[in-house]
């Protein structure tokens, strides 16, 4: 029987959804306004967040609410590990550390893993989902916005083990639908992936800040530069 959680979901969630979109990061990214600094932190910290889904899916992967939903090929570990050897180079483990926000995040994930990993259906579909709607947008806002050349840097956003994302889609809300939950934990599920989307803001949030401190660093810059010709 259908408990057509996927729509539950997305009306459950639409507000949440809305607010990640309006935090400064967000907006100024789909404007075309992207900071390499920035953006390569953000792959940073999704890297944590997705090695913890996914190791908790795959620990999970027999639980009755999770095997319905149990997709490798969503895995974006590997994919993000090719981008930060874009920006880090190829010592890029040693460069990068989960920020305040994204270790809270993290955190999350692996106490519900252990002790309710039907929420973590939650997080699957607001990553996933999330990227796979989309990712080719955000893909080539990114490319276009740091001049960036075929996949160099953006391999996060291909799905290469996945060869009709529409059809994907459809698949894994049926799957969703068919998640053997009784009417408390499909509301425990929606309200966890009303936190998932304010964990994400809280990692958006903290990018706000670096750029605005990039933007600052800038400005002094020019001005010091400004003064110098004239002193």
């Amino acid at each position: 029987m259908s408990t057509n959680l996927a729509q539950q979901l997305r009306e459950g969630t639409t507000k949440s959804h809305s607010m990640a979109e309006n935090v400064s990061f967000v907006k100024s990214f789909l404007g075309g306004v992207v900071n390499k600094k920035s953006y390569r932190k953000l792959v940073a910290n999704l890297f944590f967040v997705y090695v913890a889904i996914e190791e908790q899916i795959e620990k999970n992967k027999n639980h009755h609410a999770i095997k319905l939903l149990y997709f490798p090929e969503l895995n974006r570990e590997l994919s993000l590990i090719e981008d930060l050897e874009y920006y880090y180079g190829k010592n890029w483990i040693q460069e990068v550390s989960p920020s305040f926000a994204t270790q809270i995040y993290v955190d999350r994930i692996h106490e519900i893993g252990s002790n309710q990993p039907e929420l973590l259906i939650a997080h699957a579909y607001t990553r996933y989902m999330g990227d796979l709607s989309g990712g080719q947008i955000l893909k080539k806002i990114a490319q276009n916005a740091m001049q960036l050349s075929g996949d160099d840097g953006t391999s996060f956003y291909n799905f290469c083990d996945i060869d009709d994302e529409k059809e994907f889609k459809k698949i894994y809300r049926d799957a969703l639908n068919n998640v053997p939950l009784n009417d408390k934990q499909i509301e425990q599920v929606i309200a966890e992936a009303n936190i998932a989307f304010n964990l994400n803001m809280k990692i958006f949030q903290e990018l706000d800040s670096n750029l605005i401190k990039i933007m600052v660093m800038l400005l002094l810059s020019t001005i010091n530069n400004f003064r110098k010709k004239f002193n």
